[in-house]
């Protein structure tokens, strides 16, 4: 089942939108600024965006041209209510995959979307590696040393989440918030055991934990000494 994000900040709008897709069978999140549609980008995988132009924050084409410049392959769906060629251009130029214009009927919104799905997905970095650990996000494969190393579903988000931001200390409220589906409720203690499980999986004996506790901040994960990260 495709999960889209909404960004709009017409309420009304907005309702429609979603009651709409939820009735097309996609999972169907929403927010309402560009600022909180930029988090959820740089967090969450999405197969496809419906991006208004003008938003509260950052506009549509902040979000956009931001989200592109960082590798951000998402098939991206612009709602506007400008309708002149130069604006249509350069809502297209700044990566937008199709053009909706306000008003539109719902019926068109959900052919343009079946349109984008239906295009290949492209070719994305195969492996993330963190010394001597490896991951494979399009086999969901995890190796350490070359040994395979066999988690369940949540302890392979969360170690991916980790591998795509080595070094960086997120509090667990964060990881909750990122990893967890939004829609689904999780304990502080969940998150805990989930790690611990997780470490005991992916380190080995006599070493240092590659997830580290942070003091009072949360957790990190390690990139060992001298050793790149990809």
């Amino acid at each position: 089942m495709s999960k889209i994000l909404v960004v709009e900040d017409d309420a009304e709008l907005a309702e429609v939108i979603e009651d709409w897709l939820k009735a097309d069978k996609y999972v169907v999140e929403m927010v309402a600024n560009g600022n909180e549609a930029r988090e959820r980008l740089k967090f969450y995988d999405y197969d496809a965006v419906v991006l208004d132009w003008n938003l509260p924050g950052m506009s549509g084409i902040e979000v956009l041209k931001e989200y592109r410049a960082n590798g951000g392959a998402t098939p991206i769906l612009i709602l506007t209510g400008r309708n002149q060629m130069p604006e249509k251009e350069q809502g297209l130029d700044s990566g937008a995959d199709d053009y909706l214009t306000k008003p539109f009927d719902p019926r068109e919104l959900s052919a343009r979307m079946r349109a984008l799905l239906r295009r290949p997905k492209p070719v994305l970095a195969t492996v993330l590696k963190v010394g001597d650990l490896s991951l494979e996000p399009d086999k969901r494969r995890v190796t350490r040393g070359g040994k395979e190393l066999t988690l369940a579903a949540k302890e392979y988000a969360l170690l991916e989440f980790f591998m795509r931001h080595p070094d960086q200390v997120f509090s667990q409220d964060s990881l909750l918030e990122r990893v967890w589906s939004n829609d689904v409720e999780t304990t502080a203690d969940s998150l805990r055991v989930h790690i611990t499980r997780l470490r005991a999986k992916i380190d080995r004996a006599g070493e240092d934990s590659l997830i580290c506790t942070v003091h009072r901040q949360g957790y990190k994960l390690v990139t060992p000494p001298n050793v790149a990260k990809s």
